[in-house]
């Protein structure tokens, strides 16, 4: 098994960050296991954490309306980051996360991490830089999911 430092020192997120604040992220991270069906997060629950995935499958889903079943948004992998939601206020889910196949993953502390970049605004600007791809497609995956943009309006 990897250690926690290779881990994140070679993902994309982490690669190239200076020593000091990688090996601050470490020492908070943990290896986190999951079975098929657990759900690692509701939406709105509380935004404290995150994960990259080491093996296995996460399908991030949301419900349209309470009386519909839930839409998968986009199913997350090897290698993939599962929450953002502890960078930004009100720091909450959006969405849930259920492992479709057995996952393991390394568990971040979100909330410790939010205020070392409060702390030190540099690595909180590095951080964000790393984060905004993910974001940016996060939010595309939700648009190419909204079955109203594939409804065609009448002219008349």
């Amino acid at each position: 098994m990897q250690t926690l430092e290779s881990i994140l020192s070679e993902h994309y997120c982490f690669k190239g960050l200076e020593k000091k604040y990688l090996d601050m992220i470490v020492k908070k991270a943990a290896h986190a296991a999951f079975k098929e069906g657990d759900f690692i997060f509701h939406e709105s629950d509380k935004a404290d954490k995150f994960y990259i995935i080491q093996e296995g499958i996460v399908a991030l889903e949301t419900r349209l309306a309470p009386d519909r079943d839930p839409i998968t948004i986009q199913m997350i992998g090897e290698g993939d980051v599962l929450g953002w939601g502890w960078l930004f206020p009100p720091y909450l889910c959006h969405f849930d996360a259920k492992a479709v196949a057995p996952t393991k993953a390394v568990v971040l502390d979100g909330a410790f991490i939010r205020t070392k970049c409060e702390e030190d605004h540099d690595l909180g600007y590095e951080l964000l830089k790393r984060f905004a791809s993910l974001i940016q497609q996060r939010l595309q995956a939700v648009r190419l999911q909204n079955p109203n943009m594939y409804v065609v309006k009448s002219k008349s």
